[in-house]
């Protein structure tokens, strides 16, 4: 679904921060992406969703080269990746609700067909008593699993998760990673970003560790 080959990064004119990096992320896959603070986690994850194009190498998402999609095709592409930020992007304006559903309203869908899907995610991410209010009167772990939510509401075919436990308290941290496994056995490919040793260790899967700007793969 994801295919590296040989990819680098820099920023600017300075050295690579990523390099000669060859990989894939095959489909129902699981997948830790860990490594010290500063390695190039988040950088990883945007080449991956092609928001941050290489600076060498060849990027493939869904079997097409990344360079090589028009423009206009992108949009639907990104549609099949489920992305959690560490910095949430909710809109203000609008309540939990309607911030998860957001996803579905952009395809055209009526209310009626995911009103009851919406509300038991909330519900199972303890947001149930909470998706009526707006974001600025959630907390940060709050923000955390209503962004949580969105990235998983329309069952994506990828999910790009970067540090999406940093903000809830370890009985939380354990239930997201229940919904994450659950949706791996559902089709989802999962690729979680984070530095939680803790967490990694509850779940057997591949681990792709970065160290000095290059990617070790441990199956």
């Amino acid at each position: 679904m994801i295919q590296f080959e040989n990819v680098g990064l820099r920023y600017g004119l300075g050295p690579e921060v990523l390099s000669d990096l060859t990989f894939d992320v095959r489909a129902n896959s699981f997948q830790f992406l860990t490594g010290p603070s500063g390695a190039g986690k988040t950088s990883l994850l945007r080449l991956m969703l092609m928001s941050l194009r290489p600076t060498r190498g060849v990027v493939r998402l869904f079997g097409r080269e990344a360079t090589g999609i028009p423009r206009n095709d992108m949009p639907n592409l990104r549609r099949k990746i489920g992305v959690v930020f560490q910095d949430f992007r909710l809109l203000g304006h609008l309540t939990t609700y309607e911030n998860v559903a957001l996803p579905l309203r952009v395809r055209g869908k009526e209310e009626a067909s995911y009103r009851t899907d919406v509300t038991e995610l909330l519900k199972w991410v303890g947001l149930g008593e909470r998706m009526h209010v707006l974001p600025p009167v959630l907390s940060g772990g709050e923000k955390q699993r209503a962004a949580i939510a969105r990235a998983l509401i329309d069952q994506p075919e990828i999910l790009l998760a970067d540090e999406p436990t940093g903000n809830v308290d370890p009985p939380m941290a354990r239930r997201l990673l229940r919904l994450f496994i659950e949706l791996n056995r559902s089709g989802t490919a999962v690729v979680i970003a984070t530095h939680d040793l803790a967490l990694m260790d509850q779940y057997e899967a591949r681990r792709l560790v970065l160290t000095d700007g290059r990617l070790h793969v441990y199956d």
